[in-house]
């Protein structure tokens, strides 16, 4: 574990220049699923979202879906993912993507420690509005987790003030209405919010959702700190592609973004 908290470590990555690329893979998805997180931080990954499956993933397209649920048919629980990563050396911070029943359900302060004794730095829990979220963020404070939060497209300015208030880690611009999944082109409305959602925080701001190649990820980099993304990172997994495909593709989009953001 590496002990490295979501905000300094991509304020890092900002204050040099340069882009995040952070990289969602399914956990639980396998065997060995630790052997693709390795490959996408060997290749260049600034921070890795872990995805703890759920099944009614509801902000997760197609690709992630089948990802969940092959996970979970081969047993994956928030507990069996929770020991696999406190056994994992992770040179760069870790953040969980889930939804807010496991939170409930195990609740707050237990969940938020269970992250936290197992290296976590960050959760996203796309399901919880913003305003209902107090109790969970501060026990996500207690506890060393940084909460992050969305700022979607449709967001009026007061909302995206308050979420820079409330957020931690980084604030995750939602790239355009919808679920997650690959697009052909880069929505319009991942570089607006991007540029909106930096008015509202001193964090870094990340685009996630719809981001499908390199070139894309470059295009929403000219606003944003860096990327997220997930389901071209899933699909080779679910195509049984391997850890190899995995560090291929995250190299491509980290020489792209370096190529255009090489920093100081």
């Amino acid at each position: 574990m590496s002990g490295a908290g979501l905000a300094d470590s991509l304020g890092k990555v900002r204050a040099s220049g340069r882009k995040a690329l952070v990289p969602y893979l399914t956990g639980g998805l396998g065997d060995d699923w630790l052997a693709p997180v390795a490959a996408a931080i060997d290749a260049g990954a600034d921070a890795i979202e872990i995805g703890i499956p759920f099944s009614d993933p509801v902000m997760d397209g197609p690709i992630i879906q089948q990802a969940n649920d092959m996970a979970l048919e081969h047993g994956a629980t928030p507990l069996s993912i929770a020991d696999a990563l406190r056994d994992f050396d992770a040179p760069v911070p870790l953040a969980v993507m889930t939804y807010y029943n496991i939170a409930f359900r195990m609740g707050h302060d237990r969940f938020a420690n269970l992250l936290n004794t197992c290296g976590v730095a960050g959760a996203i829990l796309p399901d919880i509005q913003m305003d209902e979220s107090t109790a969970w963020i501060a026990a996500a404070d207690s506890h060393n987790v940084e909460n992050v939060l969305f700022a979607a497209p449709t967001s009026p300015d007061e909302r995206l003030k308050r979420t820079g208030e409330l957020a931690r880690g980084f604030v995750y611009a939602v790239g355009l209405l919808g679920v997650t999944g690959e697009r052909a082109s880069l929505a319009s409305s991942a570089t607006r919010i991007a540029a909106r959602a930096k008015q509202h925080t001193d964090l870094s701001v990340l685009v996630g959702v719809g981001i499908g190649s390199p070139e894309q990820a470059v295009e929403a980099c000219s606003e944003a700190d860096g990327v997220i993304i997930g389901s071209t990172v899933v699909r080779r997994l679910i195509d049984g592609q391997g850890p190899g495909a995995v560090g291929e593709l995250i190299a491509s989009y980290r020489e792209a973004l370096d190529a255009a953001y090489p920093g100081g």
